[in-house]
């Protein structure tokens, strides 16, 4: 029997509350990102920090846009172990990309294919999130419309990944992460269009837990993360202004310092040297 599916449950809550936390997550690893594209301290540590809060974010948008996804008749419930998954998978992947841009630069091949794996990272996480469903039925997925959803987020991670290396100051990375978000947002329910759910009559009870029992709780965690993200990146100055960290040599630790020279704004005007011998007479003024 076909199940009669309603991904909006509660009407335009749960898509702008999961547009907004992808398009957080993406604002917040991509300045991440970009810091690590400016300078060579600490790289590692910024480009982890960018796939956590990306990743953390995808995750919380796809869950957060599930929590309005029912089928009639069939309660919905969720395996912790692949639903755990599919948050590790969205960090690790998205990782992969964003070390491979982070260190070869947003341009030519490296941008190519640390976008591919990013959006691939992207799609694998909302597969396998929604591998982890369970209830009286099977799902079914329409190939062409899965396609497209993986496309989409290809795409959404190379122009995320390539703003990222624009390196254009606050405002830049703000629009690019609202682009990243609605991609995201509309690879999610682009996927959630080719899904098609076929009840069964009879069958075993549903294992698994409750929405309510599992998801509020998991989303607790990425939303802490992502706070505590935004506030690593507020305060960090270079980080909010887009600047490159230039240091005087005499600042850096190991470098002896200088005594500093003062030099006088105006010099004293030089006097023309008049040769020694006969002077020339002055001419008298008129009066």
């Amino acid at each position: 029997m076909q199940g009669t599916v309603d991904g909006f449950t509660y009407g335009l809550v749960t898509p702008v509350v999961a547009y907004l936390m992808a398009s957080l997550g993406g604002a917040l690893g991509l300045r991440c990102t970009t810091r690590s594209m400016l300078v060579a301290s600490w790289r590692p540590g910024w480009l982890a920090l960018g796939a956590a809060a990306i990743g953390s974010g995808i995750w919380t948008m796809h869950f957060v846009a599930m929590m309005g996804f029912t089928v009639k008749g069939a309660p919905i419930h969720y395996d912790r172990p692949m639903t755990f998954a599919s948050l590790g998978v969205a960090i690790v992947m998205v990782g992969v990309g964003i070390f491979i841009v982070g260190y070869k630069g947003a341009k030519g091949t490296a941008l190519f294919t640390g976008g591919t794996i990013t959006g691939l990272g992207i799609a694998s996480m909302h597969y396998l999130g929604m591998a982890g469903m369970r209830l009286n039925g099977k799902f079914e997925y329409n190939t062409v419309t899965v396609a497209i959803s993986v496309v989409i987020a290809m795409c959404a991670a190379t122009a995320a990944l390539w703003a990222a290396g624009q390196v254009r100051g606050f405002m830049w990375s703000v629009g690019a992460s609202l682009v990243m978000g609605l991609a995201v947002s509309g690879m999610h329910y682009t996927g959630m269009a080719a899904l098609s759910v076929h009840l069964h009559h009879m069958g075993a009870p549903v294992t698994g837990e409750s929405p309510a029992a599992l998801l509020w709780p998991m989303l607790v965690g990425p939303l802490a993360f992502l706070v505590l993200a935004g506030a690593v990146v507020m305060f960090d100055p270079m980080l909010v202004m887009g600047k490159p960290d230039w240091t005087p040599v005499e600042h850096k630790p190991g470098v002896p310092a200088h005594p500093e020279v003062h030099h006088t704004t105006r010099r004293p005007p030089l006097r023309p040297v008049r040769p020694q011998g006969r002077r020339t007479p002055r001419t008298p003024q008129k009066r």
